[in-house]
């Protein structure tokens, strides 16, 4: 079979060394090398990358395909499509589906699915418990070598002995357990953050307490057991202290964030569907502490919760709109412009948290940078670009994004 030879030339390409103008050569889906001068003739296809910089693609730890069970408001071939669009080459598929990937039998339903119709690589998450129903623990051992790790996403394990026998399972395995930390008794019908806009209108407000107490006490529980706990979608400021101490104290507890809670805070909200997500958007002491735990390395990565739902789904306000946003399609723009072009930290932290970190963390080629011999997994970036966020142009089925309507720089120009 003939070889594929693939051109990216005049990039600013992230190399070892930092960024450099260069020109990369791609054979088979490796890079075969970096040079400084472009060859006379370019044997095999090329892009034209002047003007913008050439990084290694992202992996989304955090998003959910929907499918099987819930094809209307996402596929696996329109939400990994969207995943390309957006940079990502690699995308972790939470397990509320039906049916749930609690067994070998369950989890092949979603394998063949995925096989058959990803544009990218996906990783599914294995339940914690059966049924996702917070009781009963499936057999870890043989659904570790399909999986990235473990999630009960969508609901967090209420009893604490199920979940210290979950994660001393899951220690045996290596993978992580990525846990969706909220104390059901404290959300008392809560649907936004309990704050000053939910007060002035009139609205429920979810606590922050209702996150950081089992965010407290899965980390106990991970010292006790060994277990690698991943911390799902951190929305306070509380939660922040605590994986700073935990890391402190040698726990092994890594966590992520949403790119929303690092834009918006609940003075931002408005009276539509496109605000609503769990957890929800909070103060502004909490997004700037999350945005200090961003720059500091407290907070390891960040990924966007893709949470795709029917277009009535989410028109029936913040009151009784189902939770969740879509995320993959404006995830870099949003980090690049709220974090970047803003001169709050510098564009190599990153490619950190969207590119490397997320593949350390689930033991595959970190990627730090673009190297000779590499796997040709990159993107290329317009960060001068400047893009009026439309939904209609999505290629998700979900089009709800509380980004509507604004103007963000950074555009994905290529993926490969």
């Amino acid at each position: 079979m003939k070889d594929k030879v693939y051109w990216i030339i005049n990039g600013e390409v992230f190399t070892q060394s930092g960024f450099r103008k260069c020109h990369l050569k791609i054979k088979n889906g490796i890079v075969e090398e970096i040079i400084d001068k472009i060859p006379e003739k370019i044997d095999g296809e090329f892009f034209d990358a002047a003007g913008c910089k050439v990084i290694p693609s992202f992996v989304d730890m955090h998003v959910h395909l929907r499918e099987p069970g819930f094809s209307y408001k996402e596929t696996i071939a329109t939400g990994t499509e969207a995943a390309k669009a957006g940079g990502f080459t690699c995308v972790c598929s939470m397990p509320n589906l039906n049916p749930a990937p609690d067994s070998l039998v369950n989890l092949k339903v979603q394998l063949d699915e995925i096989e058959k119709n990803a544009r990218i690589k996906v990783l599914p998450y294995a339940t914690i418990t059966k049924g996702r129903n917070g009781s009963e623990p499936v057999d870890y051992k043989a659904l570790a070598p399909f999986v990235a790790g473990f999630s009960d996403d969508g609901s967090g394990v209420q009893n604490e002995e199920v979940m210290k026998k979950a994660m001393e399972g899951i220690a045996k395995t290596g993978k992580i357990l990525a846990a969706h930390c909220e104390v059901e008794e404290l959300l008392k019908g809560g649907y936004i953050h309990d704050g000053d806009y939910a007060k002035t209108n009139g609205h429920k407000g979810i606590s922050s307490s209702s996150e950081w107490k089992e965010v407290e006490r899965d980390i106990k529980l991970a010292e006790e057991t060994g277990c690698r706990l991943h911390v799902c979608h951190i929305s306070t400021k509380e939660s922040v202290e605590l994986v700073r101490d935990a890391k402190q104290k040698g726990i092994r507890v890594t966590c992520e964030t949403g790119p929303h809670y690092l834009t918006f805070c609940d003075s931002d909200l408005q009276e539509y569907g496109r605000f609503k997500m769990n957890p929800p958007i909070r103060s502004v002491e909490d997004r700037d502490a999350l945005r200090r735990g961003i720059i500091d390395g407290i907070i390891d990565v960040i990924a966007t919760d893709h949470a795709p739902h029917s277009a009535e789904e989410k028109s029936r306000g913040l009151k009784d709109s189902a939770m969740g946003v879509v995320g993959l399609e404006t995830a870099f723009a949003a980090v690049y412009t709220t974090m970047v072009k803003s001169g709050l930290m510098n564009f190599e932290r990153l490619i950190e948290v969207m590119a490397s970190r997320p593949r350390e963390i689930l033991k595959l080629d970190p990627m730090p940078y673009i190297r000779v011999g590499g796997k040709a997994e990159i993107v290329v970036v317009d960060t001068d670009r400047e893009m009026l966020i439309d939904p209609d142009t999505f290629n998700s089925k979900g089009r709800s994004t509380p980004y509507e309507g604004m103007r963000l720089f950074g555009k994905i120009m290529l993926t490969i």
